[in-house]
């Protein structure tokens, strides 16, 4: 019913940050017409595990044709990543997938916040819940159209700085992180027009910032549908909460998201998202 819709911006997004390796993303191509039949792609990253910094792989957006699915091109290509990868003398990669894989050492669950509960009833994306009117389940998730946080204001160039300090001092409180350069604050966190959006709060009086809240667009084709054609999803990123609560920090981005016309909110429960 829903496929994701990457825009190349995105794309470049995600696969180009500062020191990544061209021979690091690549597919297979064959036939008359020389169709991309496979593609898999890795970035570097260093990850801490407990306590130390391990430079590592971040391997994403494996994808092969529909009709070579039974042909193991998967397993070529993810040799093949592994080969480019143990080039630059790195031996540890992470990846996510959408299905069980042999002993992860995490786990997560998303979970979605109608923004648009009509759309998203009409499309298939959730439904009704029982003997209650359309008109009654859009005023339960009626959002106000104004943030609550004094001082919120979206992410600027002069702020990569302090945002850096925030997030890794944040994420080095979990077992298992990112340990993010302020380059690559710059480049993932950084707003950018249909890609990411970054919000700081700004004390008024002091102008010290201590708190951000982020998402990222992916939309979703809708298939089979003769009025809706694109789900405008709004997926949680990267949130630091210190001079107001993480439930006060989502709800406003929940606000800023509905106001930017997102039919939903995803969010997985990890970080501090757990329990909320």
């Amino acid at each position: 019913m829903f496929r994701f819709d990457y825009s190349i911006e995105f794309l470049q997004w995600a696969l180009t940050p500062p020191g990544y390796y061209k021979e690091w993303l690549f597919g297979v191509r064959g036939g008359k017409k020389n169709k991309l039949f496979g593609f898999i792609s890795g970035i570097p990253v260093d990850n801490v595990v407990r306590g130390r910094k391990i430079k590592m792989a971040e391997i994403n957006f494996l994808c092969v044709h529909k009709s070579l699915r039974t042909k193991r091109l998967a397993t070529v290509l993810i040799k093949e990543v592994t080969r480019r990868v143990n080039l630059h003398n790195i031996w540890q990669a992470i990846y996510t997938a959408g299905v069980l894989i042999p002993v992860p050492i995490s786990k997560t669950t998303y979970w979605h916040r109608s923004l648009n509960p009509k759309k998203l009833v009409e499309v298939g994306f959730s439904s009704l819940p029982a003997n209650t009117p359309m008109a009654r389940y859009v005023k339960l998730l009626k959002l106000p159209s104004e943030t609550s946080i004094k001082g919120l204001r979206e992410m600027k160039k002069s702020d990569v700085k302090v945002v850096h300090q925030l997030l890794n001092a944040y994420l080095s409180k979990f077992d298992v992180h990112l340990h993010f350069s302020e380059g690559e604050v710059e480049h993932f966190i950084l707003p950018r027009e249909g890609v990411v959006d970054t919000w700081v709060v700004e004390n008024p009086e002091t102008k010290e910032i201590k708190d951000f809240l982020s998402f990222y667009h992916l939309p979703s084709s809708i298939l089979k549908h003769e009025v809706h054609k694109t789900l405008r999803v709004a997926y949680c990123y990267y949130n630091v909460a210190n001079t107001v609560c993480m439930e006060e920090l989502l709800r406003n981005a929940l606000i800023i998201a509905k106001n930017r016309d997102f039919d939903v909110y995803n969010a997985l429960d990890i970080l501090d998202n757990d329990g909320l």
